[in-house]
């Protein structure tokens, strides 16, 4: 499987379950790998027939700081959606870590979803 992934990206976000954590932007970070329709050797080296991961990571820093969230599953859910619809993904996986609990480095999701 030929697989884009954009790893280490910063998402700033309005998120958590307490309404005062949700108050302050923090920063998420989100290793993000997805496949296109076309394999690498059938895209004869045109930009057009990949996806644009400059694109994907403007269009996942934007979704993230659209609106507040609670809980970063459900921002998890609304990536892979945006990849597969708008970006025609055949297949994404999207890890997010928030850095939050005290005494660890961070906690966080994985969600792995494929196209129809």
């Amino acid at each position: 499987m030929n697989r884009i992934f954009i790893e280490g990206l910063d998402l700033p976000v309005l998120i958590g379950v307490p309404d005062d954590e949700r108050a302050d932007w923090q920063v998420l970070r989100a290793n993000v790998t997805f496949t296109s329709r076309l394999s690498f050797a059938a895209m004869n080296d045109a930009i057009d027939a990949t996806i644009d991961y400059q694109a994907v990571a403007n269009r996942l820093r934007a979704l993230a700081a659209s609106r507040p969230r609670k809980l970063i599953e459900t921002l998890a859910s609304e990536m892979a959606d945006c990849l597969l619809t708008e970006f025609a993904a055949t297949w994404v996986r999207i890890e997010l870590r928030k850095r939050i609990l005290p005494g660890t480095d961070c906690v966080g999701v994985v969600l792995e979803r494929a196209g129809e």
